[in-house]
């Protein structure tokens, strides 16, 4: 029978240092065992042995009732049912639970990690990083792109790029694009942005009847009476008209004070006032909105618009020091050297990092915790015990070195006191 054993867990795998530690621990209290019994058949022959036995008796007490308490931690001590033994194995529903309050009051409460975030400045870590990628921290990027890449390879690409176009769907489901649009509008009617807008509208009218002539010309033949088609006057009418049409585009064109230029600035500044106060536009807008949604040609644009971005994303990670070098680059640093000289930038960034932490802790705190929990109760108490004596056995079994000489030396004073008295 031995008093050490291998640790029961993945493949009963022991590590070397804890192995060690057991033998010389198990080793100790061996000698101790055979000096006692020397000592005890010497006693005779010299008062010397008395000391010695002594000595050995005590740390053989202290060795064993040390090598107890650490077996009892992880199992039954010689395989015997002793009371209040096999603690960890027998605990092991409580002690997950307990990992997890401690986990959730310490670590996973809002105000917690509100007040440990204040101490961090994100925003001056990031500025310096941008602003210097290639000094001293080249592993570090490389590593993180690495690691940036692989998650990007293995996440399941159909599945996220079907939560992308999801998530872009919902956000445009719950978004009021009419009110918006109406915004938008009257903030460039207000900044004559709307110029260019019109001025492409009268050349694309200028360019509709160049394109549809015969068209123009084919409605005023048949529209005209027999007289006309007779005498040929149809066709100087179409002409006529097609003159009008031209000069009238090219006038519009040439003069930014032009009275229909006039009506159509009017009916813009109608349109975003609509859009932002008529249901019935309002409606009209969203329901064009669920039709676009909808349509399979914006899914198809969607699809392509996530693959090329998350090849885009790849290409960046897979290769740092490149997109670094690049146009790109320059931007990143430029954001970077912003965030160093920009204070208010940078607690903009900082509080926005601190809620953003804050808010998935009050989230997901609980998941985590939950998780925690029932992972640790989902092991086997074989896996828990041979996980947590692989990460403590080894200062254990210090405990039993120590019990060893401490009770050799405890017994020696007694037996000295005994001596001298």
């Amino acid at each position: 029978m031995t008093l050490f054993a291998r640790v029961p867990g993945t493949g009963g795998a022991v590590p070397p240092a804890l192995t060690r530690m057991r033998r010389v621990a198990t080793a100790m209290l061996v000698v101790m065992a055979l000096l006692f019994f020397a000592s005890r058949a010497l006693e005779a022959r010299h008062p010397a042995w008395g000391f010695v036995q002594a000595f050995a008796e005590a740390a053989m007490v202290g060795g064993l009732a040390d090598w107890f308490a650490v077996t009892a931690l992880f199992r039954h001590p010689l395989g015997l049912p002793v009371p209040h033994t096999a603690i960890i194995p027998r605990n092991k529903d409580r002690i997950g639970d307990t990992l997890a309050i401690f986990l959730r009051d310490n670590f996973l409460t809002a105000h917690v990690v509100a007040r440990r975030m204040r101490r961090l400045d994100v925003a001056a870590v990031v500025g310096r990083w941008l602003a210097n990628p290639v000094g001293g921290q080249g592993r570090l990027r490389h590593g993180a792109s690495r690691l940036a890449a692989s998650v990007i390879q293995s996440l399941d690409q159909q599945r996220l790029g079907g939560m992308v176009k999801g998530a872009i769907a919902n956000r445009l489901r719950s978004t009021e694009v009419a009110p918006l649009l109406g915004q938008a509008i009257q903030a460039a009617i207000a900044e004559d942005r709307h110029v260019p807008l019109i001025d492409g509208m009268i050349r694309f009218v200028a360019r509709a009847v160049d394109a549809n002539e015969q068209v123009i010309r084919a409605m005023v033949h048949d529209r005209a009476g027999s007289i006309l088609r007779w005498t040929g006057l149809d066709e100087t009418l179409a002409n006529k008209i097609l003159d009008g049409l031209r000069k009238l585009a090219d006038d519009i064109a040439a003069d930014p004070q032009h009275p229909l230029r006039a009506k159509a600035e009017e009916g813009l500044a109608k349109l975003a006032a609509d859009l932002q106060t008529d249901p019935a536009l309002q409606a009209r807008v969203e329901q064009f909105k669920e039709d676009m949604i909808g349509n399979p040609a914006l899914q198809r644009w969607l699809d392509g618009m996530w693959e090329r971005s998350r090849a885009a994303l790849l290409r960046l990670v897979r290769d740092p020091d490149r997109a670094m070098a690049g146009g790109m680059g320059d931007a990143l640093r430029q954001l970077g050297e912003t965030l160093q000289r920009d204070p208010r930038l940078a607690r903009t960034i900082n509080r926005f990092v601190r809620r953003a932490a804050v808010g998935m802790v009050a989230d997901y705190g609980d998941a985590i915790v939950r998780l925690v929990s029932d992972t640790v109760r989902g092991w086997d108490a074989r896996t828990i015990t041979g996980r947590l004596e692989n990460a403590v056995g080894r200062d254990l079994q210090y405990i039993r070195i120590n019990g060893t000489l401490v009770g050799g030396l405890v017994g020696l004073c007694i037996h000295s006191i005994d001596v001298l008295l």
